[in-house]
């Protein structure tokens, strides 16, 4: 590849794992964005740098319309599964495949769900405070507040490599009863009831949303579907924010239609400061973190890395998006 009249040039619009750089160095010129950039400025340098890539990683979300000016890109892959980063019908009609690197981090997202259910029932963080304040007596109020989850029921929304994670998790490891609510019903083991959303809200102690974002998701939890919800209910957001309606979710806990939320994503990124989340006591909220643990992102990044490396040799690797894409642009 380094033998080519034209060096390969690869665009990162945010920096990776220093093992997936130096991999993607010994290749091609790097060039990552500069994280100091205002918005503007970034999207700005990002189309200029585009003009004359070959391949481009995707960790922050594609300004719109950023393939229909020139550019030599032979392939785009997200550092991620999410595709709501990118573009891709746009990518597609330009000729531009797009790959994402999936399952890669759906244990450290599993983890991450089955920490918030566990933080829910037995209150660490609560607990810690009463004790850093000198309030030992606190402890007298354990039973009142806190449960074991063994036995309750967790629902699931979304049954690709998360939701299954978790399942198992919740399953085999903490004895929870499992249903779920998912388009391709014929994933889920006939053990665990696949419902529709109302029933699994009225029938869960706790709710998981691990679907990927698109028309069918989008402001699927809402006043409706909350009306559902089993008393004590609390909901854990490892997908996408857009997948709640944050009004209707901030009603549904001030009116205690629900118990708690425990949310890592949000319809808008990053949560403004004046947000009401921020303020509500019965809210756990954590800035995107669920898919990043040391393994997971040396994981992602050298998946994404291996997958951009294929692209530019013309090879379609399996975890390709968009297969409809025209034709596979050439090396120079």
């Amino acid at each position: 590849m380094n033998n080519s009249k034209v060096p390969i040039k690869i665009i990162l619009t945010d920096t990776i794992h220093p093992q997936a750089h130096r991999i993607l160095e010994q290749e091609t010129e790097v060039i990552t964005l500069d994280s100091a950039l205002p918005a503007d400025q970034a999207e700005h340098k990002l189309r200029q740098l585009i003009t004359d890539a070959q391949g481009l990683i995707v960790r922050r979300k594609l300004p719109d319309g950023i393939f229909d000016s020139g550019n030599t890109l032979r392939g785009v892959v997200r550092h991620g599964v999410g595709l709501d980063f990118i573009p891709v019908d746009s990518a597609t009609r330009h000729g531009i495949p797009v790959a994402n690197t999936p399952d890669v981090n759906a244990n450290s997202v599993a983890e991450y769900a089955i920490t918030a259910i566990l933080e829910s029932a037995r209150r660490l963080n609560h607990f810690d405070q009463m004790v850093r304040s000198g309030n030992w007596p606190a402890r007298k109020t354990a039973p009142s507040l806190t449960f074991e989850v063994k036995g309750r029921t967790l629902g699931i929304i979304g049954f690709g490599a998360i939701g299954q994670r978790v399942a198992e998790i919740a399953a085999c490891g903490l004895g929870m009863n499992i249903v779920v609510h998912t388009r391709s019903a014929s994933r889920v083991p006939e053990k665990w009831p696949a419902l529709k959303v109302e029933a699994l809200f009225a029938n869960s102690d706790f709710v998981v949303l691990a679907c990927p974002l698109n028309d069918q998701t989008r402001g699927l939890i809402n006043e409706q579907t909350l009306r559902h919800a089993k008393p004590g209910l609390i909901i854990i957001n490892v997908a996408r924010g857009a997948v709640i309606n944050e009004p209707d979710l901030l009603d549904a806990l001030e009116n205690k239609i629900i118990s708690g939320a425990v949310l890592d994503v949000f319809e808008n990124q990053p949560l403004a400061m004046h947000h009401k989340l921020l303020t509500h006591p019965n809210v756990i909220l954590t800035p995107h973190v669920a898919g990043m643990t040391q393994d997971s992102e040396r994981a992602m990044s050298m998946l994404a890395v291996q997958t951009q490396l294929a692209l530019i040799r013309g090879e379609r690797p399996v975890n390709i998006v968009n297969p409809d894409f025209k034709t596979m642009r050439k090396s120079e």
